[in-house]
């Protein structure tokens, strides 16, 4: 972990256009300072999906300034030093990740994929924002644990169980 109170988060999925977006737009948003969350793709898209953007706006957060980028540059020289790493989508966590510098903790917080659902329009942003509601939840509770009192063993098993709660309980 780093020494100041800054926590630095990185979201990771395939495409890093929906999930890992949402993830980084919410935990930015109530982390308060406490958190800077990125996110990033192994095969990025090239571009935010336009409901990603219209669900953050819908839940009041800013929407500016997401793009769909690789995961390769977080690895680069003079990236981030990650505290966290959450996949976020069941094809990334099987992938075989790039080296992560300073010991992150790790979890998979895997969500269905909201891009995928096809569809009227109504349907599609349902689809987004029970994503955004799971993600949220898990991010609130990831807030809640009291991260400097907990030893990397003890936070790796909290951040693993906040991802297994079941959608409806999320």
């Amino acid at each position: 972990m780093t020494t100041d109170t800054r926590y630095n988060a990185l979201f990771i999925c395939t495409g890093n256009s929906a999930r890992s977006i949402l993830a980084e737009g919410i935990l930015n948003a109530l982390g308060q300072g406490r958190f800077r969350a990125c996110s990033a793709g192994s095969r990025p898209k090239g571009e935010v999906h336009p409901l990603a953007l219209a669900t953050l706006e819908r839940l009041r957060m800013p929407t500016a300034g997401y793009r769909s980028k690789s995961w390769d540059e977080f690895a680069a020289p003079g990236a981030p030093v990650f505290d966290f790493i959450f996949t976020v989508c069941d094809n990334a966590a099987g992938e075989t990740c790039p080296f992560w510098p300073g010991k992150p903790v790790s979890a998979h917080w895997g969500v269905p994929d909201p891009a995928a659902v096809e569809g009227p329009e109504a349907q599609r942003l349902k689809a987004f924002r029970d994503t955004a509601l799971i993600l949220h939840k898990r991010i609130e509770l990831l807030l809640s644990l009291p991260i400097h009192q907990l030893d990397a063993l003890s936070l790796q098993r909290e951040l693993q169980d906040i991802g297994r709660q079941s959608e409806t309980s999320a």
